[in-house]
């Protein structure tokens, strides 16, 4: 019954053979109620004929034993088989009416019965009116006679018995095209009903076709069966899901193009304003000693030197998302690189007046990595410690791993963010104070950047926030 369940095409011819059955027997009960209504009376003779043929038959065995026992030594006295003779023939045309003639080859009449009163028989025409009766397939009620060669009284004769057959009426069945069409009628309603729920079914698999092609990509059609037709819906369903998803995916990634052009000529246009500006003082001769020149001339240098390091973020960052940068892998004990680096951020954090806490294992931790590119990450992960920390306060620096993956932890003192801020973290050109510019609060892509290179390296990046403190992850895996 399950695979019925789950196979349109069994439940159709299911249905299909019910119909037929059904019709059928809706074709036998019709046949008989309206064959009936037209049935006709058959007038038949040949029963009657086969009596008459009978008796003459009876009558001829009986002359032939007559013929027959004429020849045995003190057989029965001929007078005596003569009156029985007669007997019979008078029984049989007082009871039955049929009359009996015994004639020579001549037609001439030798014996007759009672209700006879032919002297002479034409023979031609009883032999063609016997043959006639036999073969005629419309017969009508007339005289019949059975005509049939014997020895009467040591002659040659014929034995003709005659008579009037009697009627047997039967009654057929006639026949109606009334019955048919009941039965394709009825094959069809049942059909038509057995079936509407799969109809309505699949006119719901339309009209929701036909609201998804008008835009409503929030629509989805009802799954009602196992087989098919719900597999098609469930199909249906997936497939405007995951076109929604891309159509958003699209909408989001326009969004973000739109405010990434947006952000570039913002971050841009603010040390350049500032260069032009500078240079324009130096050109009109805006200044009043040579210092103060020479301190618009390191502003411009600076504002410029800003400026490049931001284009090299931007495209870093555009090649890392496009996968178009090289990773050149190599063996690396992580946990001794990480300890390099810490070292020279001892110096920064003191100035910050912070302390690098560590929980490193001794143990070497090797990974393939790009070494400049994770360098990239972890210093990133370092400086945005030291930068938005909590002063004073302490940065741990964690190594956690297992038998198959590394885990690198960075947290440090931190402000209360949200969800939606976590979220944003290493989105480009995202700033948690929105009021920082790439001149106090750094490009933007920091994160976004270091996202982009743990992930080339088929790692993961994340960050959770708890008892005041945030905390940065980056997970790879061993070799």
């Amino acid at each position: 019954m399950s695979h019925v369940e789950r196979s349109i095409r069994l439940q159709l011819m299911l249905t299909f053979a019910i119909c037929l059955l059904v019709a059928s027997l809706a074709y036998g009960i019709c046949s008989n109620v309206f064959n009936e209504m037209r049935r006709v009376a058959v007038i038949d003779y040949k029963y009657g004929i086969e009596r008459i043929d009978d008796a003459a038959l009876s009558l001829v065995n009986e002359l032939k034993t007559w013929s027959n026992e004429s020849n045995v030594p003190d057989s029965e006295d001929p007078a005596a088989r003569m009156r029985n003779f007669e007997e019979h023939v008078k029984r049989m045309s007082n009871d039955q009416k049929f009359k009996v003639l015994v004639t020579d080859l001549e037609g001439k009449v030798l014996f007759r019965s009672s209700n006879a009163a032919e002297t002479n028989v034409e023979i031609h025409n009883v032999i063609g009116n016997a043959m006639n009766a036999r073969t005629d397939q419309d017969y009508r009620r007339k005289e019949f006679s059975s005509f049939y060669p014997i020895n009467y009284n040591q002659q040659k004769s014929y034995l003709i018995v005659s008579g009037i057959p009697e009627p047997h009426i039967t009654y057929l069945k006639g026949q109606s095209p009334l019955s048919l069409l009941s039965a394709i009628a009825v094959f069809i309603l049942l059909f038509y009903f057995l079936t509407r729920k799969k109809m309505r079914h699949v006119e719901e698999l339309a009209g929701g076709l036909r609201i998804i092609a008008k835009g409503n990509l929030d629509y989805r059609v009802i799954e009602r069966s196992s087989d098919e037709l719900g597999s098609l819906a469930r199909d249906l369903n997936l497939m405007v899901e995951d076109l929604q998803q891309r159509i958003e995916e699209e909408r989001r990634n326009e969004r973000l193009k739109s405010e990434l052009i947006t952000n570039v000529s913002h971050d841009l246009r603010t040390p350049l304003t500032l260069i032009i500006g500078y240079l324009r003082l130096l050109h009109d001769k805006g200044y009043e000693t040579p210092e103060q020149a020479a301190g618009y001339v390191s502003i411009a240098y600076n504002k410029a030197e800003k400026l490049k390091s931001l284009i090299d973020d931007l495209f870093e960052y555009t090649k890392l998302s496009n996968r178009e940068v090289p990773l050149h892998k190599e063996g690396v004990a992580i946990n001794e690189l990480l300890e390099q680096l810490i070292e020279e951020f001892v110096t920064t954090t003191e100035e910050h007046h912070l302390t690098i806490r560590r929980n490193i294992p001794k143990e070497k931790l090797l990974v393939r990595i790009d070494v400049d590119k994770m360098i990239r990450v972890f210093e990133n992960l370092l400086t945005n410690a030291i930068k938005y920390s909590l002063m004073p306060g302490v940065i741990m620096v964690a190594v956690l791993h297992d038998h198959r993956y590394v885990t690198l932890q960075v947290s440090n003192p931190s402000e209360l963010l949200t969800d939606d801020v976590l979220q944003q973290l290493f989105e480009r050109f995202y700033r948690v104070d929105a009021s920082r510019s790439s001149d106090t609060g750094g490009s933007g892509l920091g994160l976004a950047i270091a996202k982009s290179i743990v992930e080339s390296h088929e790692g993961s990046i994340w960050v959770e926030q708890s008892g005041g403190q945030i905390h940065f992850y980056v997970k790879l895996k061993l070799v």
